[in-house]
């Protein structure tokens, strides 16, 4: 067995059920979080009034459209055979499996409508934020790896890739502000 095709155990032996590939929330997980750190960089004008509350509802509203054109264009580039029915059956579970986009961009509308209620200062919201994303595409990155079946040292490699992409938005938020 090479490095990535181990099966994966918990302590005391118990083994992992295989990783599930049919809703794909490992990668809506990776992708819901990169989308909320660019939109949470973008919607935070310097010298703007600041919003919070329409700043989270428009996450929202971007993960919504995202996860529904993603999942469109998946049904759209597959052909399948059935009739109408089953068609829209297929597009419906293909929506359907867009829903780790939307639920990893919470944390960052949850942090939004928390800085709306306490009145927290835009910057310090922004860098929370981006900061929290940043780790959490580590996690992301790690868990998925160790969950497909990289050893550990690979999986921590691999969430630090992912993680350089938060730290990408970072810099990428500090240059063009």
């Amino acid at each position: 067995m090479n490095e990535h095709q181990h099966p994966q155990t918990l302590p005391g032996g118990t083994p992992l059920p295989p990783p599930r590939r049919g809703a794909d929330w490992m990668f809506g997980g990776v992708y819901g979080t990169v989308l909320a750190s660019g939109l949470l960089a973008a919607l935070d004008q310097k010298g703007g009034e600041y919003t919070p509350f329409y700043d989270a509802s428009w996450v929202l509203v971007t993960a919504v459209t995202a996860g529904a054109a993603h999942g469109y264009a998946h049904h759209m580039a597959t052909h399948r055979e059935g009739g109408p029915g089953h068609r829209w059956h297929l597009l419906a579970l293909a929506l359907w499996h867009e829903w780790p986009m939307v639920v990893a961009t919470l944390p960052t509308i949850l942090l939004l409508v928390c800085a709306g209620l306490a009145d927290w200062e835009s910057y310090g919201v922004t860098a929370v934020g981006l900061g929290l994303n940043t780790a959490l595409l580590f996690g992301w990155g790690a868990f998925v790896a160790v969950r497909v079946g990289y050893r550990l040292r690979s999986a921590l490699l691999i969430g630090l890739a992912d993680g350089t992409i938060g730290l990408a938005v970072i810099v990428a938020n500090a240059l063009i502000k």
